[in-house]
């Protein structure tokens, strides 16, 4: 069939010309009619029927994109989404390149609620439209956050039938209309209507935002993210009843409740840019950048002013200042004698000053020292000065290095950095 005005075409396609228009570049007249020389769109010139071969912008993703994706792996905390489509781009029709056509959903930003392992909300092939909340170094998306955000599209994992939306059984939200299986999908309100929503759609519910887990489906979560197994949820070729393997068996919660991971301890804390009080996971470091999901997003997308970033180092000098008044000044001691004890170390470093702590550290398994050594003094002017005494200096039969620890670790210490 021939090509008409509006068409895509390339080398070889036969063009459809009405008599009285002429042709143009990108066309050739042939023995059997008119074809295309060249890629690109049909366009009617004033009369003149040509080939326009001007190349449409790359298609790449940018921060607040909303792309379609399927599901190409779960991984222990992460779902790998190979990108198919960008809906906010001009140019979608254009393939993504190929160093940002894979994006990673982790399992916190899936859905609204607690998920152990992202193969209990989504499985290999389902396919999902998500939001673009990250472009360096590497692609991440999100699931959260709005109803049209979601699973588009599932297959049964068992027999291949599409899945439909289902409110039987709580937390049991898509189910297969052919065999008996029945599962969790972090549905948008798109589910089983395409790319088009309705405007009364409002299937997202069935995810149950917020809300604990049913006794029955919390029985088949994923189990810290364990792999090769996922869940039943997620693998259905085990069988609903298979045994659980011993490392990926939960442990009983600390508060009573029949199974559970066990709670994590929350730190109160407070954004080192905006000042916000928060809590996390980790007990925070005096004088290190402690920033809220917003500020984050603020400097990495370089909408932090120099005065905000300004005012927030002038905060954290004034913190590592008073937590070197009250907790001291560390400091890293370098290749110590195998037969050194923490008393000699003690008693060496002593003549220098108050000391508030020396560790000696040593290995788990065989209980034997490691060769270095962590001491803490109070004050940081006796600090300097046993770094100037005992730097290079011989102790127990070897040379020593000492300096000021970093909160990072022997591997981000200045002597290493130089090497």
């Amino acid at each position: 069939m021939a090509a008409s005005v509006g068409d895509h075409v390339t080398p070889g396609s036969p063009v459809k010309v009405d008599s009285g228009i002429d042709v143009g570049e990108g066309i050739h007249m042939a023995e059997n009619g008119p074809i295309a020389i060249l890629s690109g769109n049909l366009v009617n010139n004033s009369g003149v029927i040509s080939v326009d071969s001007s190349a449409p912008p790359i298609n790449s993703p940018k921060m607040g994109d909303v792309i379609i994706g399927e599901v190409n792996r779960l991984n222990e905390k992460t779902a790998e989404l190979r990108v198919l489509h960008i809906e906010t781009n001009e140019g979608g029709h254009r393939a993504v390149p190929a160093l940002k056509l894979f994006a990673d959903v982790f399992v916190s930003e899936i859905v609204d609620r607690f998920i152990p392992s992202a193969g209990d909300t989504m499985r290999k092939r389902d396919i999902v439209r998500a939001k673009v909340i990250n472009v360096e170094p590497m692609l991440k998306a999100t699931t959260k956050g709005d109803s049209d955000l979601g699973v588009l599209y599932a297959a049964c994992p068992p027999c291949g039938e599409v899945l439909v939306p289902s409110e039987t059984t709580p937390d049991f939200n898509v189910e297969c209309p052919r065999c008996d299986y029945r599962g969790f999908r972090a549905l948008s309100n798109g589910f089983g209507h395409g790319f088009e929503i309705p405007l009364d759609s409002d299937i997202q519910k069935l995810n149950r935002p917020g809300q604990r887990w049913s006794s029955e489906a919390e029985s088949m979560l994923g189990h810290d993210g364990a792999r090769p197994y996922l869940s039943p949820v997620a693998d259905h070729r085990r069988g609903w009843s298979h045994e659980i393997p011993e490392s990926a068996k939960r442990s009983p919660s600390s508060r009573g409740r029949g199974g559970g991971r066990p709670q994590r301890e929350m730190h109160p804390a407070k954004c080192t840019l905006c000042g916000t009080q928060t809590k996390v996971p980790f007990k925070p470091t005096p004088g290190k950048p402690l920033r809220c999901r917003d500020c984050m997003d603020k400097v990495e997308s370089g909408k932090a002013s120099k005065d905000d970033l300004a005012k927030e180092r002038g905060i954290m000098k004034k913190a590592r200042g008073k937590a070197q008044k009250e907790y001291g000044v560390k400091l890293f001691v370098g290749g110590v004698s195998y037969d050194a004890s923490e008393d000699d170390l003690r008693e060496a470093f002593a003549a220098h000053g108050k000391l508030n702590d020396v560790h000696m550290a040593m290995d788990k398994e065989t209980k034997k020292p490691r060769g270095f050594a962590f001491v803490t003094f109070a004050d940081k002017k006796e600090a300097k000065a046993a770094i100037k005494a005992m730097n290079k200096s011989d102790f127990k039969g070897r040379r020593i290095s000492v300096e000021e620890s970093s909160s990072g670790g022997r591997g981000n210490s200045k002597r290493r950095r130089r090497r």
